[in-house]
């Protein structure tokens, strides 16, 4: 869509996942923008944690899953980075939050994902129910 008033393009990433409102209404120009460059989120959707945002529009998010040892009969807990770019549509994107990573095209070396969608942290104070 374009935005009438300063015509702005963007576009629906599609899957139900809303175009932030700071990507319609922002100034800044990103190409690797899912929301208004030129990539297609296709393929894996996945969810994970962000373990570093020290890098420019790009974050590592963490993956941690659970592996069975069949002798044992036990689960040992394994994690998976993976490199996701980070349009500036999204502000305040610290370590603990959790993001919604997309698949797209390769956007650098190690970069094949696209954030689409961030949940912030929440407070210590009460303790709300973790993945392991």
């Amino acid at each position: 869509g374009v935005n009438k008033k300063n015509s702005r393009w963007y576009k629906e990433v599609g899957l139900g996942y809303k175009t932030p409102a700071s990507a319609i209404n922002g100034t800044y120009i990103d190409k690797k923008c899912p929301f208004t460059g030129n990539v297609s989120i296709r393929g894996r959707i996945l969810a994970g944690t962000v373990s570093s945002a020290k890098m420019t529009n790009t974050i590592i998010v963490r993956r941690e899953y659970l592996h069975y040892i069949p002798k044992y009969q036990r689960y040992e807990k394994r994690h998976k980075n993976i490199a996701a770019h980070l349009s500036p549509a999204f502000v305040g994107v610290q370590k603990g939050d959790k993001v919604i990573v997309g698949q797209c095209r390769p956007l650098s070396k190690t970069v094949r994902f696209n954030v689409i969608k961030h949940q912030k942290q929440q407070q210590k104070g009460s303790k709300q129910f973790q993945q392991f």
